[in-house]
C-alpha cells in the first residue's frame, strides 16, 4: 500500500518559516526510519494554491495520520493533511515492494 498526504496551506500559512527547522527534522527522521518515501511541493495550478505531499509505506492509515500529526506544519496549522491510501495491485518492478502485503 502507498499512503499519500496532500498538504494544502492552512490558516497559519504565514508561520511556515518559524516551523521550517522542525519540519525538516521531522521529514529527515521519517526518511531515516524508512517510513517516508518522498516529499515535495505541489505545483500550483490555476485556481488552486500550492502545498505539498508526503508519500509513505509500511504503516496503517491510522499510524500515518498519527505521524502526520507530529509534523510541525500540521500541528501548527501551516498545512492541513488529506490522506489517501492506494492499494497497489500492479507496479513497475522497481516499486514491487508497494504491492507486497498490507500496510
Amino acid at each position: 500500500m502507498l499512503l499519500i498526504a496532500f498538504l494544502r496551506f492552512g490558516p497559519n500559512k504565514a508561520a511556515a518559516p518559524q516551523h521550517m527547522e522542525g519540519r525538516q527534522a521531522w521529514l529527515a527522521a521519517g526518511l531515516a526510519d524508512g517510513v517516508l518515501l518522498a516529499s515535495g511541493s505541489l505545483v500550483p495550478t490555476e485556481g488552486q494554491g500550492g502545498g505539498g505531499a508526503v508519500l509513505a509505506h509500511g504503516l496503517t492509515r491510522a499510524a500515518f495520520e498519527a505521524r502526520l500529526a507530529e509534523d510541525p506544519f500540521v500541528a501548527e496549522g501551516v498545512v492541513e493533511a488529506d490522506v489517501q491510501v492506494i492499494d497497489i495491485s500492479r507496479a513497475d518492478p522497481r516499486l514491487a515492494f508497494l504491492a507486497e502485503g498490507a500496510a
